[in-house]
C-alpha cells in the first residue's frame, strides 16, 4: 500500500478574504431604500413648506390688488378697510390654529395682530381703525394708506416668523 507520506497532499488552504466591494445585493437594496426615504422626506417637507407659504403669497397678491383699487379710486375707503380686515382674518386662520385666531374680536383681535410686530400698531396705532370702522359713518382716505402699509408689514412679519419657525 501507499505510504501516507508519499501521497501528494497539500496543506489546508484558506479562501481569499471577502472583499467589501461590491456589496451584497441586500446592501444595495438597503442603500436604495434609505435614499428613497430621504428623497421622500425632503419632497414632503418642501411641499409642506410651499403649502404653508402659499397663503402668504396669495395674501400679498390680494393686498396688492386692494391697494391698486384704493389708489385708482375704485373702492370707497370703508370698503378698503373692510377688505383688509377680511384679508387679515383669512390669513390668520390659515396660518394659526383656528381656535387661536377665529373667535377673536375687538381688543383681543387687535392684540393678536400686534404679536408678530412686537409693537402695538394695531391696538394703539394706525391699525385701530379695523375695530372702529364698522361703527363710523365714514373713514377718511388719509387713514387707509397707513393701514395698507401696516397690513403689508404684518404679512411680512408673520412670513418671517413662520420661516424662522416661530409661532
Amino acid at each position: 500500500m501507499n505510504k501516507p507520506a508519499a501521497l501528494p497532499l497539500r496543506d489546508v488552504h484558506l479562501p481569499a478574504p471577502v472583499s467589501w466591494w461590491p456589496p451584497a445585493p441586500g446592501w444595495w437594496l438597503l442603500a436604495g431604500l434609505v435614499l428613497a426615504v430621504g428623497a421622500l422626506i425632503w419632497w414632503w417637507r418642501r411641499r409642506r413648506r410651499r403649502i404653508r407659504f402659499a397663503a402668504v403669497t396669495l395674501a400679498r397678491g390680494e393686498l396688492q390688488a386692494i391697494a391698486e383699487a384704493f389708489h385708482a379710486g375704485k373702492e370707497a375707503p370703508e370698503e378698503i378697510v373692510r377688505q383688509l380686515s377680511i384679508l387679515l382674518r383669512r390669513l390668520s386662520i390659515s396660518l394659526f390654529p383656528r381656535a387661536e385666531a377665529a373667535g377673536l374680536t375687538g381688543e383681543a383681535w387687535l392684540a393678536f395682530l400686534d404679536r408678530p410686530l412686537q409693537r402695538p400698531a394695531f391696538s394703539g396705532g394706525e391699525g385701530r381703525i379695523l375695530a372702529q370702522a364698522p361703527y363710523r359713518p365714514e373713514v377718511p382716505a388719509r387713514e387707509v394708506e397707513p393701514l395698507l402699509a401696516l397690513t403689508r408689514d404684518w404679512i411680512d412679519a408673520v412670513a418671517r416668523a413662520r420661516r424662522e419657525g416661530r409661532p
